[in-house]
């Protein structure tokens, strides 16, 4: 029992030690005019996080008015030092909302300014906009301190994602992939995104009408690039093992030959699958992996590929044997890829 206390200390002390934060009490003025000069960035997947009604934004301006403490704005440092989002949205959305000067309206995809509506304390604030005040009572909104905990930019890349994952409390929580579109961004995030957008792939891709635009298709990319490359070093976390293959490639752009391959396998899958690498019109991710990462080594060791062999992969036995499900462990993983490879050469 000792041994394992002293091994939880140790965990503890390791941990902490990649975490390092800053706090920050500043002004509601003070937090939108950064917002306003994008010295505090809102990525662009969280733009369809910001859905509050106007009754619950409402409650928020209410709660700023009285004192009330609102909970915490959680931000991350860039390299640049300006401060991403992290955990705040609704909130910082919410101040824009109801300030709606300058660039706010904007940064958020609104018209028009929150007017404000079902309040059961300050009812004289009801069907009021901002601009409706007098100066005092905007000065005095303007200058009412909210908290700030800032990541600084000593924390590793790895832990910052770990702090988005737990901490993306939005109304639609980002996913995966989304969180990674904020964490890793650069040249390879862009070409991740690039290539996402190929008709090819998007035609071969079936995915869920509400996953269309929450970073799956990203993801899918990802995927066969992480698994062409490395795949015989997976070890069962699919989530650590693309962390790891975005974070190493970063700041690196996507090579030439690697963009033609990509081209090359997916226009040969549109063509040969005209209903898509699917089992019951939606593509399973195993499957997906298997069939385009297996066709691409084979098309690198030389293989002339035969059509309708890809068309019976889909339904092949022994290849579903691989690709059901709790199938990532390494050994069905490497055995998927090399099946789909082998059957292809």
């Amino acid at each position: 029992m000792s041994s394992k206390l002293n091994e939880l200390q140790a965990q503890l002390d390791q941990e902490r030690r990649l975490v390092s934060f800053d706090s920050y009490d500043l002004s509601v003025r003070q937090l939108l005019d950064m917002v306003e000069s994008g010295d505090i960035f809102v990525p662009p997947e969280y733009q369809r996080q910001f859905i509050w009604d106007p009754e619950r934004q409402s409650t928020l301006i209410e709660s700023v008015f009285l004192g009330i403490p609102v909970p915490s704005l959680f931000m991350a440092t860039n390299a640049d030092s300006t401060w991403e989002v992290v955990d705040g949205v609704q909130r910082l959305g919410t101040l824009s909302h109801f300030v709606a000067s300058g660039k706010l309206l904007e940064n958020i995809n609104k018209a028009e300014p929150l007017t404000v509506q079902g309040l059961e304390k300050l009812t004289s604030l009801n069907d009021l906009k901002f601009e409706d005040l007098p100066k005092s009572l905007q000065l005095r909104f303007n200058t009412r301190p909210l908290r700030v905990t800032v990541l600084n930019d000593k924390s590793d890349l790895s832990v910052r994602f770990d702090l988005f994952e737990r901490l993306n409390t939005g109304g639609v929580s980002l996913t995966p992939q989304e969180i990674r579109n904020c964490v890793y961004r650069g040249p390879f995030n862009d070409s991740i995104k690039e290539l996402a957008n190929y008709p090819a792939f998007r035609a071969v891709i079936k995915v869920k009408d509400k996953q269309t635009n929450n970073g799956m298709y990203e993801e899918m990319a990802l995927r066969f690039l992480a698994y062409l490359h490395h795949y015989t070093e997976f070890d069962h976390s699919v989530k650590e093992f693309l962390n790891t293959y975005m974070k190493n490639n970063q700041k690196s752009d996507l090579e030439k030959s690697m963009r033609q391959l990509f081209q090359k396998v997916f226009d040969t899958l549109n063509e040969a699958l005209p209903g898509g690498i699917a089992r019951r019109s939606k593509t399973p991710v195993n499957l997906f992996e298997a069939i385009s990462v297996g066709m691409a080594l084979a098309i690198k060791g030389g293989a002339n590929i035969h059509l309708p062999r890809l068309k019976t992969l889909l339904t092949d036995q022994e290849l579903k044997k691989f690709t059901g499900a709790g199938s990532n462990a390494k050994k069905l993983v490497v055995g998927r890829i090399e099946y789909v490879r082998d059957a292809l050469s």
